[in-house]
């Protein structure tokens, strides 16, 4: 029986598993991927947003000659910092199932990719899965199409082609640099007035140059409306005018979100508003009294609500939590 099970060893997942071990509290993670996976699908050459102090866990330094670390050093970071802190993770073991026990424990059920099934008893549980298994999906005809990803990894295989890219965030302007860098012909397709306020600003004047000078097209109040072989239509959402644009491969840089499925069949219920875990923020315990969310999971439909530099805190009030109850359990008081 483990004081604490927590599912994922994303960072917030391995800040959370950290927190509880400094307590005394025995922890295990389960991870259906490996560890940090979600930035393991980051495209290989991205940089972050935050700060090398902003994503440390467990009070270790990021040491980075970067202002802003890139994502191969944050995975041999968090690698590192599991290894310090001897973290038991059983990865590549999906966590289906969290039944509550009549006494107040959890059974939580996983497959393993090598060995089958298998079961875990826990005092206390922390969903803290991650959301890039779910892209948010556009719902036009020929989204389905092979030459169409939501995840983009590296320009090289699209050297020489014609690609669109859907969505008006960092994602989409990082990939339109890397795209014309390889000789790729690329459009920037997306439905607001202006590209996000939240593009790095060290990158938006090097995209806006690339803009300038014709080496990137952008159609603003756009959408892409089909899908074809060798082509895709674009739509103006002023006019309703349409345009057909030569095409090889489509970029529908349109985000993710978390899995809701196990959060729902354990019992938590959601808000209304953004289909948001319900959670009392002082201690992330859910409404089901042991078990408790962290990480972009107990963030609603907009995922970006929750970083890594705000989810890696949410560690620390659950291990308080669930370690103050276990003491005023263990207290003489408590058994009068």
């Amino acid at each position: 029986m483990e004081d604490v099970i927590i599912i994922g060893a994303g960072p917030c997942g391995l800040s959370a598993a950290i927190e509880c071990k400094q307590r005394g509290l025995s922890t295990l993670i389960l991870e259906k991927h490996n560890i940090v996976h979600s930035i393991y699908l980051y495209p290989v050459n991205m940089q972050f947003f935050s700060t090398a102090e902003l994503l440390e866990i467990g009070g270790i330094p990021f040491a980075t000659p970067n202002d802003k670390p890139f994502r191969h050093e944050a995975m041999v970071y968090y690698r590192k910092v599991a290894e310090h802190y001897k973290l038991r993770i059983a990865a590549y073991e999906e966590a289906e199932q969290i039944t509550k026990q009549p006494d107040g424990t959890f059974i939580i059920r996983t497959n393993r990719r090598s060995g089958g099934p298998r079961e875990h008893h826990a005092r206390h549980v922390v969903i803290s899965s991650g959301y890039f298994d779910h892209p948010n999906m556009i719902g036009i005809p020929g989204e389905d199409s092979d030459k169409v990803t939501h995840y983009f990894r590296e320009a090289h295989p699209y050297a020489g082609m014609k690609v669109a890219v859907i969505g008006g965030s960092n994602s989409a302007v990082d990939a339109a640099l890397e795209l014309r860098r390889v000789g790729a012909e690329v459009t920037v397709i997306y439905r607001g007035e202006d590209l996000s306020g939240n593009i790095k600003p060290w990158v938006r004047p090097i995209f806006d140059s690339a803009v300038s000078k014709g080496d990137i097209q952008v159609r603003t109040r756009s959408a892409v409306i089909r899908i074809e072989d060798d082509f895709v239509v674009v739509q103006s959402m002023e006019d309703g005018s349409q345009e057909q644009l030569a095409n090889d491969f489509v970029l529908a840089m349109t985000g993710f979100r978390p899995d809701r499925g196990l959060l729902g069949a354990s019992g938590i219920q959601m808000s209304a508003d953004l289909d948001k875990p319900v959670f009392d923020p002082a201690t992330m315990e859910s409404n089901v009294e042991g078990l408790y969310v962290a990480g972009v999971v107990a963030s609603g439909r907009n995922a970006n609500e929750v970083f890594i530099e705000t989810g890696r805190g949410h560690g620390s009030l659950i291990a308080n939590h669930i370690a103050g109850k276990l003491a005023e359990q263990k207290s003489p008081a408590s058994r009068l």
